[in-house]
């Protein structure tokens, strides 16, 4: 059952990763990306 198991959940990260790169490649969340990143940096604190 073990491997089964291992299967399908092999399966669901597979199709997962398909989901994901089909929403990053739309253009209205490569945008709330690059907001969401370059908010990240001003919130940054500079170098120690």
């Amino acid at each position: 059952m073990g491997t089964f198991s291992k299967l399908i959940k092999t399966g669901v990260a597979i199709k997962a990763v398909q989901v994901i790169k089909r929403e990053a490649s739309k253009p209205e969340n490569q945008r709330k990306a690059q907001e969401m990143l370059a908010k990240l940096r001003q919130q940054r604190p500079g170098p120690r």
